[in-house]
């Protein structure tokens, strides 16, 4: 597989999983043009990896995780907008609500725990692999779930949201 051939097939799949990261679709679009310029200048040791996607998805949480962009990052929270292609709920403005809650709280969140929640819950990986990218014991990455789920469950307890458990 070329370069080409991985960005024309994985890209989009690799933007949306940026998102669940980074809880912005601007910053996500540069995680990836970050990323996808390191991976191309590295593109043989990606294509000789056994699973070059999860590879790639390493190298963007590793950017992610070790991002110093500068104090704006952390003093400016942009929302994403609502993807259009989801029908409205019956109470829109409670959804709206709630949903922007979670978007707050995960934003609070250090930037292992958010991943490892990405990992677990959008990934679906089981907590050795989570480990595996993180680049940590399997312990640490059961912590950083444990400690984020926490965090969730507070603020939800804290604004009624009943459903996060």
């Amino acid at each position: 597989m070329t370069y080409e051939e991985f960005v024309n097939t994985r890209l989009g799949a690799l933007a949306r999983y940026a998102v669940m990261l980074t809880g912005d679709q601007h910053t996500a679009q540069d995680l990836v043009q970050e990323t996808m310029v390191r991976v191309q200048l590295n593109w043989r040791r990606v294509s000789r990896a056994q699973a070059p996607e999860r590879y790639v998805k390493r190298m963007m949480i590793n950017q992610y995780v070790d991002w110093r962009r500068g104090s704006w990052l952390r003093r400016v929270f942009l929302r994403p907008d609502p993807d259009p292609s989801i029908a409205a709920p019956a109470d829109h403005a409670q959804r709206a609500a709630d949903r922007d809650v979670i978007w707050n709280v995960l934003a609070t969140l250090p930037r292992q725990q958010r991943a490892a929640l990405v990992l677990r819950y959008y990934e679906d990986l089981p907590d050795a692999e989570i480990a595996d990218m993180l680049g940590c014991t399997v312990g640490t990455a059961r912590g950083y779930i444990s400690k984020a789920l926490s965090r969730l469950r507070e603020s939800a307890d804290r604004l009624s949201l009943g459903g996060i458990r």
